[in-house]
Parts: C-alpha cells; structure tokens; sequence
C-alpha cells in the first residue's frame, strides 16, 4: 500500500509534496495573516448562509479529522455573496485543533495561533459535480472560523456529543438536523484570499472566506475533540490530535478584507 499522508514526522506535512507535488504550490494554504498588510476593499459584498438542517446527514471519524456530512445533490444549504460570483453549495465541515489550548489552528493571525479551525466546504454548482468543481480556481469556497477559549459554546455541544459514536477511525454514525449557522459569530467580517486544500492533494481551487471573530468554546469542549481516535477500533488507541498544516508561503498574493 502506497505510504498514506497524515501529520505525524513520516508522513506529515513536510512530506505531502513527495506523494501530491501542488503541495509545494503557489496558491496553498493556509497562511499566515499580517493585518498591517491587508487592504479593505470597498467592493467586497457582505456574505450569507442559508442552510437546511434536514440536508445534514451523518458525521464520520476518518482518522485525520471529525467530518460532518450534507445532503449536496440540489440547492438545499447555500453559501452566497461575499467575494463569489454565485451561490456554493455546502457538502461538509471539520476541524482542526492542537495537542493543547494554545495551538491547532491552521491560519495565524499576526502571529496568533487559535485552539482550532472550523472549516465548512461548499462547492459551485455550475460545475456540475464536486470533482469537477476541484479543478477549478474557483470550485470551492470555504468559511473558516477560529475557535478560541472562553465561555463554553451550547450549539457547538450538539455537535461534540455526536463524537461519542464515532470514536475511532472508520466510525460513522447518523446527525440530523443540524444548522452550521448556529455556530457563527455575530461579526460577518472577513479576510478572502485564493488558496488551497489543507489537505492532500492540496489542490488549489479555494475562495476562502476567514471569518474575523473567533467562536467561543471552553477548555473542556475542546478536551472533548481530543478524545477521539486516530485509530481503529481493533488497533491500539492513538488519539486524534495535532490535525494541523502550518503556514505556507504567500507566494505574492493578496489577502483583502471586507472591512476597515
């Protein structure tokens, strides 16, 4: 079996371009935000999000991150304005977080790394299928939000006690009816750059949305995404942490805020 990726010193970040070679692209991500080096842009529309929590279906342990998965077969959750030309459709969510409180995010922000990253994929329906929509500049859009440590966060609890079932690797279990946008802050103001995956194949089709504000969650919710299982049931507990790509290089592009 071809060696798999993952985060660990053998197959971790560093080696993702011997196996998927855009991982040492122009366009990855994520990336470190210099707030003195981002310019407002006065064109950027404000961006909203209406979802249907019946199109939420299952969530899934896939030994890399904690996935929850949405019915994306017609227009049901969508994601428009903002920086797209059109409406996304939202196909899943997952994060990324650390081995402690004081790191895991994927983005930096003047330096400042957050307890996790909360990603939600959507795709353009213009191009017809997901995959066909990978290889597109702009296939892809994702809303990312920082989780940073405060007051414990109620709607993000209805997520956490679905890990129960889904412990180890390869795990999937039912998760209805559940609106992402409960978990959004208040504050709808956002950085856009075009990026990449921060996943292999890393491919480079992302209009990322990063949200401002970080979401509130408590030390022990985030204790909560650290009891899962990178491993499988029947194999020795490895636990789930550590999720995390660092900072790539910006590479001359321009990341714009919608705000000033």
């Amino acid at each position: 079996m071809a060696k798999e990726w993952g985060y660990a010193s053998h197959n971790g970040p560093d080696h993702w371009h011997e196996l998927y070679p855009i991982a040492k692209g122009d366009n990855q991500s994520p990336i470190e935000l210099h707030t003195k080096d981002i310019r407002h842009d006065p064109s950027l529309l404000p961006w909203s999000a209406s979802y249907d929590p019946g199109s939420c279906k299952t969530i899934l342990n896939n030994g890399k991150t904690c996935r929850v998965v949405f019915d994306d077969t017609y227009d049901r959750s969508m994601l428009r304005g903002g920086p797209l030309t059109g409406p996304y459709r939202l196909r899943q969510f997952h994060l990324h977080w650390g081995s402690s409180d004081d790191h895991g995010s994927e983005h930096t922000v003047d330096g400042v790394k957050y307890a996790a990253e909360l990603h939600l994929v959507h795709w353009n329906p213009k191009y017809n299928t997901f995959g066909e929509a990978l290889k597109q500049p702009d296939g892809i859009a994702v809303v990312g939000i920082f989780l940073k440590i405060g007051r414990e966060k109620g709607e993000f609890q209805l997520f956490l006690d679905a890990l129960d079932k889904v412990k180890t690797k390869g795990k999937e279990a039912p998760f209805t009816n559940f609106d992402p946008s409960c978990l959004f802050p208040a504050c709808r103001d956002y950085w856009t750059y075009h990026g990449s995956f921060t996943t292999p194949p890393c491919e480079e089709c992302i209009v990322w949305l990063l949200l401002k504000e970080p979401m509130t969650v408590s030390s022990d919710q985030m204790a909560k995404l650290r009891s899962l299982f990178s491993s499988a049931e029947n194999e020795p507990p490895v636990p789930l942490v550590g999720n995390w790509r660092p900072p790539q290089p910006i590479k001359g592009r321009v990341v714009k805020a919608s705000f000033k």
